[in-house]
């Protein structure tokens, strides 16, 4: 690593003090700067390390003052390089929305953006409050936009925020426009000398019924007898999903009242994210005090949705990959024609279902930055509990318009005697059990993330819980015909898979394992699911190992 000269480190952080308007970080940065020529260990490298870069989810970082953080001086930057990057791409004078989530700041960086835009000449039109990241993605294409930006960190810690950027299309940004976008915002000189205008027009609430209307809208006519609890995990999603379910005509749903209200600091979690463990304990709890049919929740922006549902131990979280066969096996059911698409770190399930149905099936790199592009698609769906399911509106995941679909199916299903969990079995029954796990460890040190994943490109093992490896992909070649990313996939014998890949929003390695085992009519699915966990626990043993992790 290269050493640090303190002199050049602290006149980085004076000049960067001397023009941050937000008085906050301003300070923080200058008390560091004057503890660092006292002598005292600060952060101050760290902060000044190298700027934020887009990733799967665009922008996103810890909130405090320096380059490597989010805030004013960083957002002010990101917008005049999207504004560049625009004008240079023949939408100059075009419009761009702004939407914002309910954390620390996410409002100021939304006005800073938008004074941005308007300096550059651009209309900026402004979400009227924190509103979940969908409506942010359907507002791009219905208002005809060059471009959208959400600010949200998702469901990151308390601490962290974040910055998306969609182009026209609806999408998020996919290369080269995040290169593009980035060279761009190092071009950017004083912040003194970026134009800045007025902080532009908020978009009227008629927006925010019709997409109300639309996700409705996607609930046929069936059945509506459920009992529902939902939990927005303090999120902006409460107050949508409410809407949408009463019109769609569902009772109102039990709302877990700890988390009911949008609140950055999110008091009741370790972090802000569903399928993180102990963040769904109090919907739980309240579904088993409610004697409930299905939890249902949203992370804090609403674009991901979990499901839980009650077994013969109490209540379970459904994974991802549950969740997007249900999804897609009630879409296809109704004769939805497309493209069904997944990441390749999700079930090779959903591929068997959409060409058993006559569907063609895409595999995509991870991210819906990539799923929302591919031509044609009817659902798609990622592990992480992002769903696609209305590609023409929202070309994004939307845990809303998936929340309300789980619930018509389970309503379907409740009227026939059923839970989600038979569907599940019968599906299984037709394509075999598709058993998924995940092993995923956090690192302090950055570091340890490259050296893991060199371990295993260097020394990488013949066999995974006892299933000889067949094939070895490594993605950062573009092996497999998808565009390079940093991964390895490995094919095991008896259709099992694991990939390995750097987190794209946190600082984890993931892993992601798979098993296929076959149903047995005698012997039925409870049989088959043993089988396949204690396949899943041997492979994860291997894939520590062999990973060092």
């Amino acid at each position: 690593m290269t050493a640090v000269d303190p002199g050049a480190l602290l006149d980085r952080a004076r000049a960067w003090a001397a023009e941050d308007p937000d008085e906050q970080t301003r300070t923080e940065l200058e008390q560091l700067i004057a503890s660092a020529e006292g002598g005292a260990e600060t952060d101050l490298a760290d902060r000044f390390a190298g700027p934020l870069a887009f990733g799967t989810a665009g922008l996103r970082g810890a909130l405090g003052a320096g380059p490597n953080r989010m805030n004013r001086v960083v957002v002010t930057r990101a917008a005049a390089g999207l504004a560049s990057y625009l004008q240079d791409s023949g939408h100059g004078g075009g419009s761009v929305v702004i939407g914002f989530d309910a954390r620390h700041n996410s409002e100021v960086f939304a006005r800073d953006t938008a004074e941005v835009m308007t300096g550059a000449g651009f209309k900026a039109l402004v979400m009227p409050r924190p509103l979940p990241t969908p409506v942010l993605a359907y507002a791009i294409r219905e208002l005809g936009c060059a471009a959208g930006v959400m600010v949200t960190a998702s469901h990151n810690p308390p601490e962290d925020n974040g910055y998306k950027v969609y182009l026209g299309d609806g999408s998020q940004i996919v290369p080269p426009a995040d290169i593009e976008i980035a060279d761009r915002i190092a071009r950017v000189g004083a912040l003194a000398e970026v134009p800045r205008g007025n902080a532009g027009k908020v978009v009227g609430e008629e927006l925010i019924d019709r997409y109300l209307d639309t996700v409705a809208d996607l609930a046929g006519d069936g059945p509506r007898d459920l009992t529902i609890v939902y939990t927005p995990l303090h999120g902006v999603g409460g107050a949508t999903v409410s809407q949408v379910l009463e019109t769609a005509g569902f009772d109102a749903p039990y709302v877990v009242e700890q988390q009911e209200q949008p609140d950055p600091l999110f008091p009741t979690v370790a972090f802000p994210n569903p399928e993180e463990p102990g963040a769904m304990d109090l919907a739980m709890a309240l579904a088993a005090e409610r004697d409930a049919d299905i939890v249902v929740a949203n992370d804090p922006d609403a674009d991901r949705c979990a499901v839980a549902v009650p077994g013969p131990h109490g209540w379970r979280m459904l994974r991802g990959d549950e969740v997007g066969a249900l999804l897609a096996h009630h879409l296809l059911a109704r004769g939805h024609t497309g493209t069904y698409a997944n990441s390749i770190v999700s079930s090779s399930l959903l591929g068997k279902m959409a060409r058993a149905a006559g569907q063609p099936h895409e595999e995509t790199l991870t991210g819906f930055k990539w799923i929302g592009r591919v031509e044609g698609l009817a659902f798609g769906y990622e592990e992480a509990l992002g769903y696609c399911c209305d590609p023409e509106h929202v070309r994004d995941k939307d845990g809303v318009s998936a929340l309300l679909l789980v619930c018509e199916l389970a309503a379907a299903a409740k009227a026939e005697g059923r839970g989600l969990t038979d569907l599940l079995d019968d599906i299984a029954h037709e394509h075999g059990l598709h058993a998924t796990d995940q092993v995923s460890v956090r690192f302090d040190d950055l570091a340890e993330i490259a050296a893991t994943m060199q371990r295993l490109r260097a020394t990488p093992p013949e066999t995974l819980g006892g299933l000889a490896v067949e094939r070895l992909d490594d993605l950062a070649r573009g092996d497999g015909g998808l565009p390079p990313t940093d991964g390895l996939r490995f094919t095991l014998a008896e259709g099992g898979r694991v990939i390995v890949r750097p987190s794209g929003t946190e600082p984890k390695v993931k892993c992601y394992l798979e098993v296929v085992v076959p149903v047995d009519p005698d012997d039925g699915v409870d049989a088959a699911r043993i089988s396949a966990v204690a396949r899943l626990d041997a492979i994860a043993a291997d894939v520590r190992a062999a990973a060092g992790l």
